[in-house]
């Protein structure tokens, strides 16, 4: 068959990537002049330098986005250390792992700035939260995640020290706007991956950018497999006839014909390609309730080493300014003879996203000063501020449920990306997860296709 893919994002990629694995002939049709969506690397000039547009994570049990790295011959590239380290004001360290000795002490309620009889609060109400989530009761969604807490009596200590930040982290939003039903769902998620591979899920980083690990192996599969890339290809429709897709129409007028297609462009872009799709109302009317959440991320660099600890710290009661620093002479094996990269990143950014590039970078110097002491004397040699205002977007409380499935009404047409109702939210892993059940629609469709011919 003839496959379309509207979208170069890391869904559009896993997409064509896995059409092309199964012998598919792809367009790959993308609106800007490269491929990447939100995973790409900015060239800087300043410092002659090609950073990250905000550091990325990886959670060992992205099943679907190891799979692409596969495919795409980069996985090589992510390492899992298997823990992160928890940095106080002043300057004080506590590891954080979720399983081993540290797992066991998080367990019953030993966490940082969690004294006294808290720590035995916590433990009851992280007991009482991981038995909601596996058994959902019917009023979760119906309520914010810091309603949750709330009500299972979390100490406030215990929500500084790990909650509010595994809810910010999970969902990149706050716990008093996402529905509680959403990081419940993601912690059930975690813990059936956990026990499929026997392994506590641990966080990793990749080794190199962004560029490398997505975008540079997929573009030597498709001149390998023939996949035809367009650049700067707007599309303005997804094109029906009898119940069936036909293709797409640019905003030029010109037709693209095909017998399947996958329309992965981002939850911001939706409106309008599928006005000939029966269900479109249901589609535009779920989407309309995805709020935009924004992301700042600010690639410092210093005069100095830091002195981090670890490879990323999580800055306690940093929210809103700056929560994680990520080390990226460590994680990248970086020169450091020039200057030192720390990447930061601030979820749900509301506070700082109307602030100047100048604010952002002498609030987040200041925030490293006060739980850096190696950070006291530290220069900026250059500061890149990268704003996200649509990185992820916000599920709230009633949401649950809406987003749309990967298969439509329409023959040889499904949707892809961390949009779509996968078993995550706004992730990586949520994107890829997407397009595999996608592209398992179009196989179905191309087995019906070729039982025709």
């Amino acid at each position: 068959m003839h496959c379309v893919v509207v979208g170069g994002g890391l869904a559009g990629l896993a997409s064509a990537v896995w059409l092309s694995e199964a012998g598919h002939r792809v367009t790959l049709l993308e609106r800007r002049g490269s491929l990447g969506g939100r995973t790409i690397a900015m060239p800087v000039a300043a410092v002659d330098d090609v950073p990250d547009n905000g550091q990325h994570v990886f959670a060992s049990g992205y099943q679907h986005l190891m799979r692409y790295l596969d495919s795409v011959g980069t996985r090589k590239y992510v390492e899992f250390p298997g823990h992160m380290t928890i940095r106080l004001p002043g300057g004080g360290t506590r590891v954080s792992a979720f399983g081993g000795v540290a797992g066991l002490r998080a367990a019953f309620g030993d966490l940082p700035g969690v004294t006294g009889l808290d720590r035995l609060r916590t433990a009851r109400a992280q007991i009482t939260l991981i038995r909601q989530a596996i058994r959902q009761p019917a009023w979760l969604d119906d309520i914010t995640a810091d309603d949750w807490f709330r009500r299972i009596k979390m100490p406030q200590s215990a929500r500084d020290a790990l909650w509010d930040g595994i809810v910010i982290g999970l969902t990149g939003d706050k716990p008093d706007i996402t529905s509680a039903k959403v990081p419940a769902d993601l912690l059930v998620t975690g813990i059936r991956r956990a026990r499929e591979t026997k392994t506590p899920i641990s966080i990793g980083y990749p080794t190199v950018d962004l560029n490398t690990l997505f975008v540079d192996g997929a573009e030597k599969l498709f001149a390998d497999a023939g996949v035809d890339i367009r650049y700067r290809a707007v599309v303005s429709a997804v094109d029906v006839a009898g119940g069936a897709v036909v293709g797409v129409t640019l905003v030029d007028g010109e037709r693209v014909s095909a017998d399947a297609v996958i329309c992965a462009v981002p939850v911001w872009s939706v409106r309008g390609l599928l006005d000939q799709v029966p269900e479109h109302e249901r589609i535009y009317a779920a989407i309309e309730q995805l709020t935009p959440v924004p992301i700042v991320s600010v690639n410092l660099y210093l005069d100095r080493s830091i002195g981090m600890a670890d490879w990323g710290e999580i800055l306690l009661g940093g929210e809103g300014t700056l929560e994680q620093v990520w080390d990226r002479q460590r994680m990248h094996g970086r020169d450091a003879s020039r200057h030192h990269l720390y990447s930061t990143t601030v979820s749900a950014a509301y506070e700082l996203t109307n602030k100047t590039n100048t604010e952002i970078t002498d609030i987040q110097m200041n925030q490293l000063r006060r739980y850096f002491p190696g950070a006291a004397h530290a220069e900026v040699v250059h500061s890149h501020v990268v704003r996200m205002p649509k990185s992820t977007f916000a599920q709230r409380p009633g949401t649950a449920g809406i987003r749309p499935d990967q298969r439509t009404s329409v023959q040889g047409l499904a949707l892809a990306g961390d949009w779509t109702r996968t078993d995550w939210t706004t992730t990586m892993e949520g994107a890829c997860q997407s397009a595999a059940r996608a592209v398992e629609v179009i196989l179905e469709h191309a087995r019906r296709f070729d039982a025709r011919l």
